[in-house]
C-alpha cells in the first residue's frame, strides 16, 4: 500500500492509504483513535479485502502520524469531523461508506454526522464503533498524564523532551501493555502500541486532550439514529467498561479477553462484523 497525500481545503494534508478493490460497490473507512495513527489498522486492511469485495481507506487524523500538524485552533473534534467530511465527499466519490471508528475515531464520525447531516444521510451506510463511549472516557492515557504532557513540554523544552522521550521506551511499553491491551497480547501488538503512543507524546497527547475533555456526544447520536450501528468492547478494556457502549443505541458486542486495542487484538472478531455492516449498507 502506497501512502497518498490528500490535500484538504484549508491547505493541510492527510496521509491516506487504500486497499481492496477501488471499484467495489462500498467503501470501508477506518478512523483511528487518540494518540494513534493509521498503522493500528494494518491487520484489518490485510484481512478485510480477502473477506469481502470492498474498497478500504484509512488515514492519519490531522495532528497525528504523517498528516499535517495541528494547533490549538484545529485540534478539535469539529475540525477532525470536517476533515472526515472532505474525505467522504471527495476521496470516496461513489457508493455507501461504512465507517469503523476506534475510540476517538468514533467520536469524530458522530460529530461529522451531526455537522454534515445531508452528506452523511446520502453517503454513510453503517457504523461500527470499537472501544468507544459516548461520555468522557480517558482514552489512551489517563487524565493526569495528559496534563503531565503539557507541563513536561513547558518545563523542559523541546530539546530535553526529545532526550527523555528516547529513554522512556521500556517504562512506556510496560505501562501501555497494562492499560491498553488485554490477556496475553502479541509482542508485536505491544510494540506497535508503544511506538504509536510514544510518537505522539507529549505534543499530540497534550494538544488533543481538551477536545476529549469536552467530548460529550449525546446530541450527535440523534444524527445517526437511523443507521445500523454495532458497538464492540473488549472484555478487559480498562478505559471503556463493558456496558458503556449501550448508550450508542446499537447492537453491543463484547470480545472475550480483549483490551482497548480491538483493531489489533480483536481483529478476528472485528472483520466479520465489518463485513456484516457492509452488507447492511448495500441493502439499505
Amino acid at each position: 500500500m502506497s501512502t497518498e497525500r490528500y490535500a484538504l481545503a484549508d491547505g493541510a494534508s492527510l496521509a491516506l492509504v487504500r486497499a481492496g478493490d477501488p471499484d467495489a460497490p462500498a467503501t470501508v473507512l477506518l478512523l483511528h483513535s487518540y494518540a494513534m495513527d493509521r498503522r493500528v489498522w494494518h491487520k484489518v486492511m490485510s484481512l478485510l479485502p480477502e473477506a469481502a469485495s470492498v474498497s478500504v481507506v484509512a488515514y492519519d487524523h490531522r495532528g497525528h502520524g504523517e498528516s499535517s500538524s495541528a494547533d490549538s485552533s484545529t485540534a478539535t473534534l469539529e475540525r477532525l469531523a470536517d476533515d472526515l467530511a472532505e474525505v467522504v465527499e471527495r476521496a470516496i466519490p461513489h457508493g455507501p461508506v461504512v465507517i469503523v471508528g476506534h475510540g476517538m475515531g468514533a467520536h469524530v464520525a458522530l460529530v461529522m454526522a451531526a455537522r454534515h447531516r445531508l452528506l452523511a444521510a446520502h453517503r454513510i451506510g453503517a457504523l461500527l464503533f470499537l472501544s468507544t463511549s459516548v461520555g468522557w472516557v480517558a482514552e489512551a492515557l489517563p487524565r493526569p498524564l495528559g496534563r503531565l504532557a503539557q507541563d513536561f513540554h513547558a518545563i523542559l523544552g523541546p530539546r530535553l523532551v526529545d532526550q527523555v522521550h528516547r529513554r522512556i521506551d521500556k517504562a512506556t511499553t510496560i505501562g501501555l501493555r497494562w492499560l491498553l491491551l488485554g490477556e496475553d497480547p502479541e509482542p508485536d501488538d505491544v510494540r506497535l502500541v508503544a511506538e504509536m503512543v510514544s510518537w505522539h507524546w507529549p505534543d499530540a497527547v497534550a494538544l488533543f486532550r481538551p477536545a476529549l475533555d469536552r467530548g460529550a456526544l449525546d446530541t450527535a447520536l440523534e444524527a445517526v439514529a437511523a443507521w445500523p450501528i454495532i458497538a464492540m468492547t473488549g472484555e478487559k478494556d480498562r478505559l471503556v467498561p463493558v456496558g458503556h457502549p449501550d448508550a450508542l443505541q446499537g447492537h453491543s458486542v463484547t470480545v472475550p479477553g480483549a483490551g482497548h486495542m480491538l483493531p489489533l487484538e480483536g481483529v478476528a472478531e472485528v472483520v466479520p462484523r465489518i463485513v456484516a455492516q457492509v452488507r447492511e449498507a448495500l441493502a439499505r
